[in-house]
């Protein structure tokens, strides 16, 4: 269940330690670095298959690493985590060539099935919540999901979903809604 090298650039060494270890669990060699000049000279070193990269990195922008990633293995999937997600973020880590953009907090589950392809056969299957799913939070990754498929474009997105440009606004200015009911 091997699944290929795993650049992992975070500057929380808590969080990157705890990531690493659920990673490595999952079937990644997993290998971490918390500056951009670091990950850079770990993706030279050891050609990753797959990279997770923060946004904030003390006060680099992990933006900028995901464009040398790619030239350096045209291949790699990358993954941007941030705790200050907003949708223009989230377009431009799409468009520099990200496979995905997620929030955190973030388990290792779903960052594993973010990562893998979905041919791939021994990815986990996606787990049933206990509780069912909050309505807002549905609504909030309804929105999510459409503007990605209008590439950020807010007027075609409030116009698919059938609202107002600012009514699809303000949904976006909120923070996402818990994925589940606390009990």
């Amino acid at each position: 269940m091997a699944h290929g090298r795993l650049l992992f650039v975070e500057d929380d060494p808590a969080f990157a330690r705890v990531m690493a270890r659920a990673l490595t669990r999952h079937g990644f060699e997993v290998i971490a670095a918390s500056t951009i000049a670091e990950a850079l000279q770990l993706a030279h070193a050891s050609n990753p298959r797959f990279a997770v990269v923060d946004l904030k990195l003390g006060e680099e922008n992990g933006l900028a690493l995901i464009p040398v990633l790619h030239a350096r293995v045209p291949a790699m999937r990358i993954v941007l985590l941030t705790g200050y997600a907003s949708i223009a973020t989230a377009v431009e880590a799409i468009k520099l060539g990200a496979q995905d953009y997620l929030a955190k907090p973030i388990d290792a589950e779903t960052l594993v099935r973010t990562l893998l392809p979905d041919d791939e056969e021994d990815a986990p299957l996606p787990e049933i919540p206990d509780a069912p799913i909050a309505l807002r939070r549905l609504e909030w990754e309804h929105i999510q999901r459409t503007l990605q498929e209008c590439s950020g474009n807010i007027s075609q997105a409030a116009r698919r979903l059938g609202m107002h440009r600012r009514t699809l606004q303000r949904k976006l200015l909120k923070h996402p809604v818990r994925e589940r009911p606390v009990s």
